[in-house]
C-alpha cells in the first residue's frame, strides 16, 4: 500500500508538471505585430461584401436593413468568442424611437446601438471604446444608397479589430484594460446612437479611458490622388497630450502611413470634429480620436459602393486603430487629461 502510494505521489507529481508546461507552451511570446496582421483586406472585404450590400437596404436607422446588417456583426462576434458586456443581457443597447426623434421628429422607428467585449485583465474596470457607426441613410428615391465607406469601413474595421483583441487574449496577451467594441445608430440623423451612450453608460464615463472612433476609412479624398497611404486624425490633442503621443507612437512603430493634420484645426470650416460620435464621448471629457480618410465624389451618393473601396487602404487605418488601442489598453498608467479640449 504504501509503495503504491509513493507511485501515485511521484505520478501526480509529473502529470502536475508536464501540465504546466503544456500551459507554458500555450501562452505564445508577446508579438503585437501578429494581432495587427491579423487585420487583413481580405477579411475586411468578406465582411463588408455583405454589411455594404444591397440586401442591407442602406441601413437606414431602425430599418430591417440595418437590423439584418447588425445580426450578421453579432454573428461574426458569437463565432469568435467575443461575448457582449459584462452587466448587459444582450449585444444590444436598445434606444427607443421617442429618443431617436426629440431632436428632429424624424419618424425613426427604434433602434439600437450593438456592442462587443473583451474584458481587461489587470484593470478590467478602466474601458477602452472603440467606435462606428453602422447605420446609414437607406433608399431614395428607388436607389439603395449602400454606405460602402460611411461607414461600412468602419463597422468592419471593428469587426477585425476585436478579432485581434481576442486573438491576443487567447494567447495570453489580452489586455489590461478591457475594449467595448461600439456599434452606434442614427449617427446620419444627428449622432444619436453615441449621444444616447454617454448619457446611458454601461459603464460610468469616469472609467472611460479613451474613445477611439472610425468613420470613412476605405477612400482616398481629392487633397491625395496620388496616394491612399495617408489618414487624418482629429482631435487627438485636443484633451490628452498623451493621446496625441500615443497616436504618432504607434504609426511609427508599426504602421508607416502619412498622419494629415488638416482637419484637426480648430478653425476647420468642416468641423468634422463635432460631426462624428467621438465628440459625444470628448464633449464628456474622455479624451477621443477620430480616425477618416476625408470626404469624396461619392459621399452619401448612392455609388459608395464596395467595389470602389481600396481594401489595402481599409486595412492599413484598421491596424493604426488597432494599434492606438492596443497602446492605450496596455500602458501601466491611464492617459492623462491634461487640456480643456478648446
Amino acid at each position: 500500500m504504501k509503495k503504491f502510494l509513493t507511485i501515485f505521489i511521484v505520478s501526480s507529481v509529473f502529470i502536475g508538471c508536464k501540465t504546466q508546461q503544456s500551459q507554458v507552451v500555450k501562452m505564445k511570446p508577446l508579438d503585437e505585430n501578429s494581432y495587427i496582421n491579423s487585420i487583413t483586406a481580405s477579411e475586411l472585404k468578406t465582411h463588408l461584401t455583405i454589411v455594404a450590400s444591397d440586401k442591407m437596404q442602406g441601413r437606414e436607422t431602425g430599418s430591417e436593413g440595418q437590423k439584418m446588417a447588425g445580426k450578421y456583426l453579432i454573428e461574426q462576434y458569437k463565432k469568435n468568442g467575443i461575448p457582449f458586456p459584462k452587466g448587459a443581457t444582450s449585444y444590444y443597447q436598445p434606444i427607443p424611437a421617442s429618443y431617436l426623434n426629440a431632436k428632429y421628429n424624424e419618424n425613426l422607428p427604434d433602434s439600437e446601438n450593438i456592442w462587443a467585449f473583451i474584458e481587461g485583465s489587470e484593470k478590467p474596470e478602466e474601458i477602452v471604446v472603440i467606435s462606428a457607426h453602422y447605420d446609414h441613410v437607406g433608399i431614395k428615391n428607388g436607389e439603395i444608397y449602400n454606405g460602402a465607406d460611411d461607414d461600412g469601413s468602419g463597422t468592419v474595421a471593428l469587426v477585425e479589430i476585436a478579432q485581434a483583441f481576442q486573438k491576443a487574449k487567447m494567447e495570453g496577451h489580452g489586455p489590461k484594460r478591457s475594449i467595448l467594441i461600439l456599434h452606434v445608430t442614427g449617427e446620419e440623423h444627428g449622432l444619436h446612437g453615441s449621444r444616447y451612450y454617454s448619457e446611458n453608460p454601461l459603464f460610468p464615463l469616469a472609467n472611460t479611458v479613451a474613445d477611439v472612433n472610425i468613420d470613412m476609412i476605405g477612400r482616398r479624398d481629392d487633397e491625395h490622388k496620388e496616394s491612399n497611404n495617408y489618414i487624418y486624425l482629429i482631435g487627438s490633442d485636443y484633451l490628452s497630450s498623451d493621446l496625441y503621443n500615443i497616436c504618432e507612437e504607434a504609426n511609427t512603430k508599426f504602421i508607416h502611413t502619412n498622419i494629415d493634420y488638416k482637419y484637426n484645426d480648430r478653425e476647420d470650416k468642416n468641423r468634422f470634429y463635432y460631426r462624428s460620435d467621438h465628440y459625444n464621448f470628448a464633449k464628456n471629457g474622455i479624451p477621443s480620436v477620430f480616425i477618416f480618410n476625408g470626404v469624396h465624389a461619392d459621399y452619401h451618393k448612392p455609388t459608395d459602393e464596395v467595389e470602389k473601396i481600396e481594401f489595402d487602404a481599409l486595412a492599413k487605418r484598421a491596424q493604426l486603430a488597432f494599434a492606438i488601442a492596443w497602446d492605450i489598453a496596455n500602458r501601466p498608467n491611464r492617459i492623462v487629461v491634461d487640456k480643456d479640449g478648446k
